[in-house]
């Protein structure tokens, strides 16, 4: 079927939008009920912080591992054989949440999560990216992040009603309902024309082989690093930072997901008409970078504010994280057929697990500086990294995805 016979909401698009809704729920989930979960499990305060941060650092070990298993299983099977697989993986590992008891059970069913969280977001951005056409791929992949990452606000609300054990129930259920939708969705026409040729495909070492191909590939990972450090450290460890900087009120961090989320939400769709407004993908991630910076510098100018304003800074940030769905187009649309997939989907779990290094930086100069100020030298070591990357990256808003990397020839 012709690519130009898709629009920015048909079936597939649609699809797409509701698995990354399924994946953020899951993926948001122990973030959101961190403390309650942790607190029947018998835990402390100083505990729960550890252990937090502990279970949050593994799950993002997960999704490191799954990004370039699925990555290159995306490239070598297809697009929706991935989507299928990861979506049984991880729709069965939130069941098992649901039955832990100890935080060893907790931590390694969240690692085998991850694994199958890791699948959804790149495969899906790839398959409607090569669906849709080059006009409109920009708002179409905005489109499926925008309405996906209304996940973690639905996951606040849930958990707001149900035990943090139903809720992780409610997640797997979620998770197989959207496996029947998917029977419908066509694979990628880009990819069944290379599904029987001879050339070289989701072969992951073939990003480090070649100078200019390791520069894109690192770059397109960087571009993505503030937001894991908004969400992962930030937003997740708000009543920490809040307790620290003296905000008056008590702190649900799970709201400030939440606030997080649905600003982020609105990001990530205006980011795909910013883009386009602007016939540029790099403008547009200036102006979301510049939101970022911005938000992250009230946030820590907060000490003394009460617990309102805390949240409505929570949004902002969340607001100028809205370039996912940028940053992840913009990664898939740097490299061939044979090999985009396994970018897509390497990519941002690439970033998510660079959430270990992030906070590994922000522990270590707690042992020589106070949490507040750790915070805020991480977040200046972030930003800089990501807009020397974005400066780095190539222009690609104009770009036609029908060729293979390596090759000169496109396809048919």
């Amino acid at each position: 079927m012709n690519q130009k016979q898709f629009g920015i909401l048909s079936f597939p698009v649609i699809v797409a939008a509701l698995g990354y809704f399924v994946d953020i729920y899951d993926l948001l989930l122990f973030s959101i009920i961190r403390i309650p979960s942790l607190k029947s499990l018998g835990l402390n305060d100083a505990q729960i912080a550890k252990q937090g941060l502990f279970i949050i650092n593994i799950q993002m070990i997960g999704l490191l591992v799954g990004g370039i298993i699925w990555g290159i299983l995306g490239d070598k099977k297809g697009r929706l054989k991935v989507l299928y697989a990861s979506i049984i993986l991880y729709s069965i590992g939130n069941i098992a949440n649901g039955f832990v008891q100890t935080v060893d059970q907790y931590a390694l069913v969240r690692f085998i999560t991850g694994i199958g969280l890791a699948g959804e977001l790149g495969a899906g951005i790839t398959l409607v990216a090569e669906l849709l056409p080059k006009e409109k791929r920009g708002i179409g992949t905005s489109m499926v992040a925008g309405i996906g990452l209304t996940g973690a606000v639905v996951a606040f609300f849930l958990k707001e009603e149900f035990y943090w054990r139903t809720c992780y129930f409610i997640g797997g259920g979620l998770g197989f309902i959207l496996l029947l939708l998917r029977v419908g969705v066509l694979e990628s026409g880009m990819f069944k024309n290379i599904r029987h040729a001879s050339v070289s495909k989701g072969n992951f070492f073939m990003l480090f082989s070649n100078g200019k191909r390791l520069k894109k590939y690192l770059s397109s990972i960087l571009i993505g690093l503030p937001t894991w450090y908004v969400i992962g450290i930030l937003i997740t460890f708000s009543k920490e930072f809040g307790k620290n900087m003296g905000i008056r009120g008590t702190i649900d961090p799970g709201k400030a997901v939440m606030f997080a989320y649905a600003a982020i939400s609105i990001g990530d769709i205006l980011a795909g008409f910013v883009s386009q407004w602007m016939k540029s993908r790099k403008k547009a991630l200036y102006v979301y970078y510049v939101i970022t910076a911005l938000s992250i510098l009230w946030f820590f100018n907060l000490k003394g504010s009460d617990v309102s304003t805390l949240y409505i800074v929570c949004a902002l940030m969340g607001f100028g994280t809205g370039f996912w769905a940028i940053f992840v187009t913009m990664a898939a649309e740097q490299f061939g057929t044979n090999i985009r997939a396994t970018v897509a989907t390497t990519v941002p779990n690439m970033v998510r697990g660079s959430l270990t290094i992030v906070s590994l930086l922000f522990t270590q100069l707690q042992r020589s500086v106070d949490y507040v100020t750790a915070g805020w030298i991480t977040g200046i070591v972030v930003m800089v990294i990501g807009i020397v990357s974005v400066v780095l990256a190539e222009e690609t808003f104009h770009k036609d995805l029908n060729y293979l990397e390596g090759e000169v020839a496109t396809l048919p």
